[in-house]
């Protein structure tokens, strides 16, 4: 069904999508190339959420180039949007160019496409194919896809230990457990999430400014800026026990609070001061004395339109995730120190009284850091 070319331009479409990895949230990292006779005229990607697609961009620039799309192809990670939304509709404009073909990676897994597109190109008498490097391009846009699909976020945990498992000392102290590398690493990953969820514990113990911490030429080559890399930091306190001076509240960015109903009702003195510093406090469900984290999820996905979340925490947090059955990844940067049996743990977790009660992982990837390790791992059945 595809040629040798097909998949080589694809290929290429591939990358120019990743060009937008950190930079296109809420909206999927894409990227497209316009073919006529074997031969690319055009390519693209989509750089920034509110912008011209990448459809769009590419459209473009062969006209600027003085290129004739009449009976081109085109070659795009994922399904032409079919309704103007931001910008216009992209199956729209390529049957306005009237090209001849398209090949798309996979369908777009939001409702309000979801095999419109296709259905609107091939109604124009277009020739369509889908599935070139589908799991590829899938693999771009995991936290657009999940939260199409299942209305929350898709969840990264992120934990640095020591080889024994360990992510502070007995004092809370943790500085450097991992070296520069890991950390960079780190902040990079921060800058792909649209929120960053820690508890009141953390901010408690540490004063964190929970931002993004990278130099003017690798935010560059990010496609972001100081100000436009921060994601939404997201504290999770029941009881509202953050200091009014807490470091977060003077970073770049936005900080929202979440409590619960009971707490907004009988704290109104500490919001007001909050607001003041623009900072916002939310109330979401309790399930028992915590906070539901179904609920947290669902807020940031409905109201503030994320994708990704990026969990920084300590263990009474990261075990409550694990176990709520919401975290889809586990990143873990292991350095090779050892840190003793009254360091600190990396969850901690409730009702696992035998190895039945084990949670199992599998290694879905492992790297080098620096001179640590870096586990990415998936909940297993």
């Amino acid at each position: 069904m595809f040629s040798e070319f097909d998949q080589q331009i694809m290929a290429r479409v591939i990358e120019l999508a990743k060009l937008g990895l950190y930079s296109t949230k809420p909206n999927p990292a894409v990227g497209c190339v316009i073919c006529v006779d074997d031969k690319i005229i055009a390519e693209a990607w989509h750089q920034k959420a509110g912008e011209a697609h990448a459809e769009q961009l590419a459209i473009k620039q062969a006209q600027l180039n003085g290129g004739f799309l009449v009976g081109a192809t085109v070659y795009v990670t994922l399904e032409p949007c079919s309704h103007i939304g931001k910008t216009p509709s992209c199956a729209d404009a390529l049957i306005l160019a009237k090209v001849k073909k398209v090949v798309i990676a996979m369908q777009d897994p939001n409702p309000l496409v979801a095999g419109k597109g296709i259905q609107k190109l091939m109604n124009a008498g277009i020739e369509v194919q889908v599935g070139l490097f589908e799991q590829e391009a899938k693999l771009l846009n995991k936290g657009f896809i999940h939260s199409m699909t299942n209305n929350i976020p898709f969840v990264r945990l992120k934990i640095a230990s020591s080889l024994d498992g360990r992510t502070a000392m007995a004092n809370n102290q943790s500085k450097w457990i991992t070296g520069e590398e890991a950390r960079v690493e780190v902040h990079k990953m921060r800058a792909k999430h649209g929120a960053i969820i820690t508890g009141i514990g953390t901010v408690l113990a540490d004063n964190p400014s929970l931002n993004v911490r990278l130099s003017d030429a690798q935010l560059m080559k990010m496609n972001l800026t100081t100000e436009t890399c921060q994601p939404i930091r997201v504290v999770l306190d029941a009881n509202l026990s953050i200091s009014i001076d807490s470091k977060m509240f003077s970073s770049t960015g936005k900080t929202i609070i979440m409590t619960s109903k009971e707490t907004t009702e009988t704290s109104q003195d500490i919001i007001n001061q909050l607001y003041q510093k623009n900072v916002e406090v939310v109330a979401v469900a309790t399930d028992g004395d915590k906070l539901d984290i179904e609920s947290v999820l669902a807020y940031l996905s409905k109201v503030e339109n994320i994708n990704d979340v990026m969990v920084e925490a300590g263990a009474v947090v990261a075990g409550a995730f694990i176990q709520s059955g919401f975290v889809q990844e586990v990143h873990v940067f292991m350095a090779p120190i050892l840190m003793g049996d009254k360091a600190k743990p990396m969850f901690v977790l409730d009702g696992l009284n035998s190895m039945d009660d084990k949670i199992n992982f599998e290694y879905s990837n492992i790297a080098m850091s620096g001179k640590d390790i870096h586990l990415t791992l998936t909940v297993s059945g």
